[in-house]
């Protein structure tokens, strides 16, 4: 069925599928909707197969996980889809991201490719993306956006976080992501305001 925006919001204390098989973003998610009283359920719990991520932008692969996640197990389901946007790269890797970790998704790798393909373009700006969508199993959506501004560093700092975050500091900040403490990372990230918003938009008050 064909993708449509809803006007529909989750109710308190439903029961949705997130449209991950990664244990980490489970743990994540679950921290973070307990105060909705709202029970996640992973994929990889539900065996669900993952689709192929073909949109060309994050808004779209997060509607292809969500949907596919609800449609195979009738239930609401939600999906982030993120990414690191590096000006000097034209917004490169952007959608990419992980990919550009190689086939083991090593970000140090990912790390190296960005600043050697940057050079020594004086243009440091870079934002990280983070897009959620909610779906239903008749095929309606809702997502939300949230974008952190900031740029890169080299070499990269600091041994908390994941992904890019060693090489991103955020505006108004000399610490990269990596070099703060999860919970104050979580305060200005791209995924925190994400999640905020669809608190506010998708959730019943």
């Amino acid at each position: 069925m064909a993708e449509a925006q809803s006007t529909r919001i989750l109710e308190k204390g439903a029961k949705i599928v997130l449209a991950s098989h990664n244990a980490g973003k489970l743990r994540e998610f679950s921290m973070l909707l307990a105060q909705t009283g709202i029970t996640v359920l992973s994929a990889a719990e539900l065996n669900l197969p993952e689709p192929d991520e073909t949109a060309e932008s994050f808004e779209g692969n997060a509607a292809i996980k969500a949907l596919a996640a609800a449609q195979a197990s009738g239930l609401p389901a939600l999906a982030d889809d993120s990414g690191f946007c590096v000006a000097a790269l034209n917004g490169q890797p952007g959608i990419y991201s992980a990919r550009w970790g190689g086939p083991e998704k090593d970000m140090h790798v990912a790390m190296n490719r960005v600043q050697a393909e940057a050079g020594d373009n004086p243009n440091r700006a870079a934002s990280f993306v983070a897009v959620l969508c909610l779906a239903w199993p008749n095929g309606e959506t809702r997502s939300v956006r949230g974008e952190c501004h900031g740029h890169t560093v080299w070499p990269p700092r600091g041994e908390h976080g994941h992904g890019y975050d060693p090489m991103f500091v955020p505006e108004g900040e000399t610490r990269t992501f990596a070099e703060m403490p999860e919970s104050e990372k979580n305060t200005l990230s791209h995924r925190g305001k994400a999640l905020a918003r669809f608190l506010t938009e998708c959730v019943e008050g």
